[in-house]
C-alpha cells in the first residue's frame, strides 16, 4: 500500500513517498491536488479547484504527478514485507558490553538505577570480557565486522579489563578474519592522559556524556556528594575531542528532561564550545517522574527542534556547521531493507554482556529475569526471546504498518515499547511523536540543501 506524507515547514511544502523514500518540493497546487489524486479522476480534480487555480496549471500539475508515479517516486507500493517475513538465519554482529554495573556519578535520571542495574554493583572479569569475544565470533557467521560497544554504569572503572578485552578482540579478530570494532560510551570523569591516548587509538566512536548548559547539568548530572559535575568533565571532554583525528568519530551526548524544555539552548552551547557532533536526546522516564516528558510538553519540544533544525541551516550557510544525531538521516536511502524493517537487531544481532557474562536482548533488558537468554560461556541463546524479538519487526506492529515514518524509527525502541506498554509490539507514544518531529525536520534541513543546489 502507498504511504504519502505532505508537511510544510520553513515556508517549505514537502511530500515523503514513504515506500520509496523519494523526497518532492512541490507548490501550492500540488500540495492541495495530492490527497485527491488517487481518488478522483482528473476532470474531477480539475472542478474542485478550479476555482483556486487556473486550469491549465492543474492539468500541469496532475501530469507531473503521473509522472513521478509512473517513476516509481511518489504513490509506490511497499515492497519490504517479504523481506520481513522470509529473512533466514541471523548472525550476532554486535555487543554492549557492561564492562561496569557501577558508576561514580548519580545521574538523577539514569535508566540503570544509578549503574548497578537494580542488583550488586559489579565489574567485568577478564575471563568474562574474552568470552564474550569468543562468543561473538563463534555467533557472526560469516560477518566479518563485528561492533563491541564498552559500556556501564562508568566502563573507564574498569580499564585494565578493557584493555585486557581490547587486545583479546584484536588477536581473536586477526585469527578469524574478523574486524573487531570498538566503542564506549564514558561519563569522562575518569579521563587522564593516559586513557585519552589510549581511547584515541583504540575506539572507532567515544560518546562523551554531558548535559549542555552548566546549570543544566548540574542539577542532574551529579556526583555521589550531590555536587555538579560539569567544571570537572568539560576540559576532559575538550582534550578527548581535541585528540581525534581526521576519520576518527565521537559525539557528546546529552539528556534533556521537564527540567530543560528549552533544550536549543542546551545545543547551541556545546556548539558555542567547538563541539561539532552533538546529540541531546529525550528522557525516557515512567510518567509519575518529575524529570519525565509528557504530551502536555509537546508543542514546547517541537518549537525547540524547528528553533534548532534553522540554526542548523544557518551554520552550515556560515561555513560552521554542527551535526545534530537526531537530524542526521540519510534520504537517500539510509540503513539497509532489513534494518529500516527490523530496526536495531535487539536479541538477535546485537545483545548485551553483563559483568556476570548474562545476556540480554538489550542494556535497556539487563536486570529483567525474563529476558535473560544465555550466557556467554553456554554460548547458546534462548531461542523464544530470539524469535520474539526477530518477529518484533515493523509489520507485526500494527500501529506501525501504515505509519509514515516506519521505515526510519523501524518501529522505535523495543525496550521503551515493552517499559510503557507491556509489549514490544506497541510503540511509545509520546516516543512516536518525537521521532516524526525529527524527521520532519531532518527532510526541511535536506530540502534546503536540494533548493541551493538548484
Amino acid at each position: 500500500m502507498f504511504n504519502i506524507h505532505k508537511f510544510e515547514q520553513n515556508g517549505i511544502k514537502i511530500l515523503l513517498d514513504a515506500n520509496s523514500g523519494a523526497v518532492h518540493i512541490v507548490d501550492d497546487i500540488i500540495y492541495d491536488i495530492v490527497d485527491f489524486y488517487k481518488d478522483l479522476n482528473f476532470d474531477e480534480i480539475i472542478n474542485k479547484f478550479a476555482y483556486k487555480y487556473d486550469v491549465e496549471d492543474i492539468k500541469e500539475a496532475l501530469h507531473e504527478l503521473k509522472e513521478l508515479e509512473d517513476n516509481g517516486l511518489l504513490y509506490s507500493d511497499d515492497p519490504y514485507e517479504d523481506i520481513a517475513v522470509n529473512e533466514g538465519a541471523s548472525y550476532v554482529k554486535a555487543l554492549c558490553l557492561n564492562i561496569a554495573h557501577d558508576c561514580n556519578l548519580r545521574c538523577k535520571y539514569c535508566f540503570a538505577s544509578k549503574g548497578g542495574y537494580g542488583g550488586k554493583r559489579s565489574l567485568m572479569s577478564k575471563e568474562v570480557g574474552k568470552a564474550s569475544i569468543d562468543f561473538v565470533i563463534e555467533k557472526s557467521g560469516p560477518r566479518k565486522n563485528i561492533e563491541v560497544d564498552l559500556f556501564g554504569g562508568e566502563p573507564l572503572m574498569n580499564f585494565e579489563a578493557v584493555k585486557s578485552i581490547v587486545q583479546y578482540g584484536r588477536e581473536k579478530g586477526k585469527e578469524h578474519g574478523k574486524d573487531i570494532r570498538f566503542t564506549m560510551t564514558t561519563n569522562a570523569t575518569l579521563l587522564n592522559d593516559e586513557i585519552i591516548d589510549y581511547l584515541d587509538k583504540n575506539m572507532v566512536n567515544i560518546v562523551l556524556s554531558i548535559d549542555g548548559r552548566k546549570k543544566v547539568n548540574d542539577d542532574v548530572r551529579v556526583r555521589c556528594d550531590g555536587s555538579g559535575t560539569y567544571d570537572w568533565i568539560l576540559p576532559k571532554i575538550k582534550k578527548m575531542v581535541d585528540r581525534r583525528t581526521k576519520g576518527k568519530q565521537y559525539y557528546v551526548r546529552g539528556t534533556f528532561t521537564s527540567k530543560n524544555l528549552d533544550f536549543y539552548n542546551d545545543v547551541i552551547s556545546l556548539a558555542d564550545l567547538g563541539f561539532k557532533e552533538i546529540s541531546i536526546e529525550p528522557v525516557v522516564l515512567p510518567y509519575d517522574n518529575e524529570l519525565a516528558l509528557k504530551d502536555e510538553y509537546i508543542d514546547e519540544i517541537f518549537q525547540q527542534y524547528d528553533k534548532l533544525s534553522l540554526e542548523i541551516i544557518k551554520r552550515k550557510k556560515e561555513g560552521r556547521p554542527i551535526r545534530f544525531y537526531h537530524f542526521a538521516i540519510d534520504i537517500n536511502g539510509g540503513p539497509c531493507i532489513y534494518k529500516r524493517v527490523s530496526g536495531c537487531g535487539a536479541g538477535f544481532e546485537y545483545v548485551a554482556v553483563t559483568p556476570e557474562g548474562d545476556i540480554y536482548p538489550c542494556h535497556q533488558f539487563v536486570g529483567k529475569d525474563s529476558f535473560k537468554m544465555g550466557t556467554v560461556f553456554e554460548k547458546e541463546l534462548d531461542k523464544n526471546i530470539t524469535d520474539m524479538f526477530k518477529k518484533g519487526h515493523i509489520y507485526n506492529k500494527p500501529e506501525c504498518r501504515k505509519c509514515w515514518a516506519k521505515f526510519y524509527c523501524s518501529g522505535g525502541c523495543q525496550a521503551n515499547n515493552y517499559n510503557f506498554n507491556g509489549s514490544i509490539l506497541k510503540p511509545y507514544r509520546l516516543g512516536c511523536k518525537l521521532q516524526k518531529k525529527r524527521l520532519e525536520c531532518a527532510i526541511m534541513i535536506k530540502a534546503v540543501e536540494m533548493q541551493s543546489h538548484l
